[in-house]
């Protein structure tokens, strides 16, 4: 009975904290228990988004950012969120990416955490969580929470990041932003080597 008691606290008290933000920034990491790894073509996905619109992967032929997110409203997904959308116009105009994050709730939440955080990017509904299963993102907390994981996918949609850090949402917005400058350097590059 008091390893079932310890069980259940523990539990409990990794709940309090995994959406919340932390101080501390994890270093960039893949994992091997994530099924698409750098260099790997993302899978294909369409879903609905907060305003409606189906967003199809394939059909954006730019570098896309998917981050993968625990819940709608919660204290570390709308950090997350927020500091995505503090800086989607530098995203889109000095990298020429876009943005999407990804759970698992519905249409209807979507909006709702959208409206709430005046968001300009696209949220989506993947009910059902088959996204999420196609990309193979990891649970956290002792497999109790969905795992939080952003994705930066090149013009033609192959993985260049993995970075998976449930406690630290903010960071995910730095390392993002970090490889799409990279991405951005490797075409001037290529550009001046061919152009």
């Amino acid at each position: 009975m008091k390893f079932v008691s310890a069980l259940v606290s523990a539990a409990l008290v990794s709940s309090t904290v995994a959406f919340a933000p932390a101080s501390n920034t994890a270093a960039c990491r893949s994992s091997s228990a994530l099924n698409l790894a750098v260099g790997e073509m993302a899978p294909d996905f369409s879903l609905q988004d907060q305003n409606g619109k189906v967003v199809q992967r394939s059909s954006i032929k730019k570098p896309l950012v998917v981050y993968f997110y625990p819940a709608d409203s919660t204290p570390g997904c709308t950090v997350q969120a927020q500091g995505f959308d503090s800086r989607i116009q530098e995203i889109r105009k000095q990298y020429g990416a876009e943005v999407v994050g990804i759970s698992g709730q519905g249409v209807e939440s979507k909006q709702q955490f959208a409206n709430e955080l005046g968001l300009s990017f696209s949220i989506l509904a993947d009910e059902g969580d088959k996204v999420r299963k196609q990309f193979a993102v990891p649970k956290a907390a002792f497999g109790l929470f969905p795992g939080r994981v952003t994705y930066v996918l090149d013009k033609d949609g192959v993985c260049q990041l993995v970075y998976d850090e449930l406690v630290d949402a903010a960071s995910h917005v730095d390392k993002a932003a970090e490889k799409l400058s990279e991405l951005k350097g490797d075409n001037k590059k290529a550009f001046t080597l061919f152009g």
